[in-house]
């Protein structure tokens, strides 16, 4: 197994802990292959009576993907295979996870962000998910050509009001008291106080700009509100790739008729398959945000309003 992931059994307890520290814990292909065969391992262990899962000390509990490498392998291969063949395996340890059998419990801290969520958001009733004060939690991947998956939209979908829907498209991050009052965590390390969170604080102007299936009514909103917060975030979704916001709000809307997770996960790898079939956006995505820095994507459609709504509609039948 990979030592990029460190499994130990103490009282009772097995204990996760990715491992990476200089790439804050990003996941890789052989990462989820150790966790895949670990899982199957101690779903049988009598000595395993819960599960804990966390990273290494550092910057951040899990950075999500190692999308370096993995745009790395696209460009290599010439295609979007890698890309399809890496979700399948990511997907898999998702449901995995929310199938396993005992308490399964997650600690967060720092820089909490796409895939490293995945492994930790759906337990629900069968899991605690700690955070310190510290938290950045975050699906950023409308700015890097892709769109919030492993399963989240189920979560985003069901948060207070539209704020899942705010967070989807725009890909910010929140920190420990927002995410406490988004009801993506359980409980935190410190004292924070949800209800006077940034989160709670913009709802209002979030739950009237996000409603509806419309993403160009939704950016005419944000830039024509009075308070200066919502224009600003206009300003931002402007920023990411255009096809991954709107298929994001399709995506946050179709995750809230679902009957559980796995419906999300299975969306997801449609998704998954649209993606590798024409995989430039995340490797342009990519480039401008970790390779080159300039943080100047050049997207395939310039604007939201550039993007065909019949091709947003067939992705999810890939």
């Amino acid at each position: 197994m990979s030592d990029e992931v460190l499994f130990e059994i103490n009282r009772g307890v097995g204990k996760i802990t990715l491992n990476r520290p200089k790439a804050i814990n990003a996941l890789t292909s052989d990462m989820f292959r150790s966790l895949d065969a670990k899982l199957d391992e101690w779903a049988e262990d009598e000595r395993v009576e819960r599960v804990e899962l966390t990273g290494v000390e550092g910057r951040g509990y899990c950075s999500g993907a190692d999308i370096r490498a993995l745009r790395e392998l696209i460009v290599e291969k010439g295609d979007g295979s890698p890309l399809r063949e890496f979700l399948e395996l990511e997907y898999d340890v998702d449901a995995k996870i929310v199938r396993f059998p005992k308490q399964f419990d997650s600690y967060l801290f720092g820089v909490s962000m796409g895939g490293g969520l995945g492994l930790s958001m759906h337990r629900g009733g069968a899991g605690k998910r700690v955070a310190k004060a510290d938290l950045r939690w975050a699906m950023p991947e409308t700015g890097i050509g892709l769109w919030p998956d492993v399963g989240v939209t189920y979560e985003l979908a069901r948060m207070p009001g539209e704020l899942g829907t705010h967070l989807a498209l725009t890909g910010a991050p929140i920190d420990a008291a927002s995410a406490l009052y988004a009801g993506v965590i359980t409980e935190v390390e410190g004292d924070v106080a949800p209800a006077n969170s940034a989160l709670a604080k913009n709802q209002p102007w979030i739950d009237e700009c996000y409603s509806g299936d419309d993403p160009v009514e939704i950016l005419r909103r944000l830039e024509e509100h009075p308070i200066a917060a919502a224009r600003e975030t206009a300003e931002l979704i402007r920023g990411r790739c255009p096809m991954s916001v709107c298929v994001s709000l399709e995506a946050v809307r179709r995750a809230a008729k679902a009957k559980d997770v796995f419906e999300v996960l299975d969306q997801d790898m449609a998704l998954g398959r649209a993606w590798a079939k024409q995989p430039e956006e995340f490797v342009e995505g990519v480039r401008a945000q970790l390779v080159d820095k300039d943080r100047q994507p050049r997207w395939r459609n310039q604007r939201v309003e550039e993007v065909d709504p019949a091709e947003v509609q067939a992705r999810f039948d890939a």
